[in-house]
């Protein structure tokens, strides 16, 4: 989830289903899957991240374990704005981040979000990917599949951006926006999908597929590197950062992150 520049719109027209239909899931296997129903995070699937670096992008939120409930099928992150103090120090916003690192992780298939997200100047909420060994060298070298990524002050539009270093080593970044042509994300539920195969990545919202990725020249070495190692699933709400800026007057808080489910597909091999 790190910074972005302006990326390029990508814009549908006529009409959009805020729930899409059933997706074809021909050739595809159910391989791990949180519907959320229980009273409390699943300990055997997520494990929390506490501290306050400010995810490499200057964030201003203190991430704590507080900030995170599972209730009536759902989970919810929350940001608020109030004072943590900390063994890294004070922050005035706390939230929550998740991730599956040594709980779940695959290469390649196809990851599914249902949620709502939140809106507000220096809200930034991610559902993203990391790899588990960093095989290629530390960020970007290794790889990172942001899946969705949305900035409060663009409350209709989310991003699928992939980061990894080019030829000569620098930070390099493909990707692009869906914007919905009304309503915003925060007005209710929709699905977040991203295909990762060999060599192709694509990513859909509501089961519309707004970009695929086929080509990333990487220092890394031929194709598909560095996205052909086993990465993790992360969840999380950020406040600020050097992206969506500060909270501003018109920020409410708190701010709810809502996942409704998260599931893992994997090719059949039958």
């Amino acid at each position: 989830m790190k910074p972005l520049q302006c990326l390029p719109g990508l814009i549908f027209a006529g009409l959009f289903a805020a729930h899409a239909a059933p997706a074809d899931l021909a050739g595809w296997k159910l391989v791990w899957n949180d519907e959320f129903n229980g009273k409390s995070l699943d300990p055997d699937k997520w494990s929390f991240e506490v501290n306050a670096e400010g995810g490499g992008n200057n964030e201003l939120q203190y991430y704590v374990t507080n900030n995170v409930a599972v209730a009536n099928g759902f989970l919810t992150i929350t940001a608020r704005h109030e004072v943590h103090t900390g063994p890294e120090g004070t922050r005035e916003y706390t939230s929550s981040r998740i991730r599956t690192l040594g709980k779940g992780d695959w290469r390649y298939g196809r990851f599914e979000m249902r949620a709502r997200l939140p809106e507000g100047r220096g809200i930034w909420p991610a559902f993203w990917m990391l790899p588990t060994e960093s095989r290629y060298g530390g960020w970007p070298h290794s790889g990172e599949i942001d899946m969705v990524e949305l900035v409060g002050h663009l409350p209709a539009q989310v991003h699928g951006t992939l980061h990894y270093s080019g030829p000569d080593g620098h930070h390099r970044y493909r990707g692009t926006n869906f914007a919905l042509p009304h309503g915003k994300f925060a007005d209710g539920f929709h699905v977040f999908r991203t295909d990762w195969e060999p060599g192709v990545i694509r990513w859909y919202v509501d089961g519309q597929n707004y970009q695929t990725q086929t080509n990333w020249p990487s220092k890394a070495g031929a194709m598909p590197k560095p996205f052909d190692q086993r990465f993790h699933l992360l969840l999380n709400l950020a406040v600020g950062g050097g992206w969506p800026g500060k909270p501003d007057a018109t920020t409410k808080f708190p701010q709810e992150f809502t996942v409704d489910w998260v599931r893992v597909y994997q090719r059949d091999e039958k």
